[in-house]
């Protein structure tokens, strides 16, 4: 009875072990993606939301906090942010084309429209362009040619990719939810490879 005991104690254990392994496995990875994300999202916002502005402006920028600044940026801040948490946590990626989520992300902001993340970065950029009033005009002309760019690369690049990548899960998705529309309603899809 006692080496049954034993035996039961030491399996128990080694099951708890692996168990303890595999989350700590896949936190890792998690931590690992969301590190990447933050890191490569706050390079790429530095350099529109700072470095082009400052270009544009040639030099110092001189912000003038308004209402309509403020009532833009803060939801672009938020819904950008919330984009790359969700890649890295339940895509296990980044925004980055060199390093997609590995994936499919239906969740969230996700389950309204499909390019979030865009629609938030437009946001800001257009409450930034009420905040520096000297380049206002440049600023929404900015605006203008990155939505044709990132129109075209979704086009050409991304959704091709994600086709590829995630076959009929993301079919069913691209079929429900617009590009840039948001929907009334969430998308509720039961996929077989997405993460809700």
């Amino acid at each position: 009875m006692r080496a049954l005991s034993g035996s039961v104690c030491a399996i128990g254990r080694s099951v708890a072990v692996d168990m303890i392994g595999v989350y700590l496995k896949e936190m890792g990875g998690k931590v690992f993606a969301l590190a990447r994300g933050l890191v490569v999202s706050a390079l790429f916002a530095w350099l529109w939301t700072w470095v082009v502005p400052s270009w544009i402006n040639g030099g110092r920028l001189q912000p003038q906090v308004s209402a309509g600044a403020l009532a833009l940026m803060i939801p672009g801040g938020a819904i950008m942010l919330w984009c790359v948490l969700a890649f890295a946590w339940r895509g296990l990626g980044t925004p980055m084309p060199l390093d997609p989520p590995r994936r499919l992300v239906v969740s969230g902001l996700y389950r309204f429209v499909r390019n979030p993340m865009y629609v938030g970065m437009g946001l800001f950029l257009c409450g930034e362009a009420l905040l520096l009033p000297s380049i206002t005009r440049q600023m929404f002309i900015m605006v203008v040619l990155l939505w044709g760019s990132v129109t075209i690369f979704i086009v050409t690049y991304e959704e091709p990719s994600l086709r590829r990548r995630f076959g009929a899960d993301y079919e069913a998705y691209y079929r429900n939810v617009s590009r840039w529309i948001p929907r009334l309603t969430p998308f509720d899809n039961t996929p077989t490879e997405a993460l809700h």
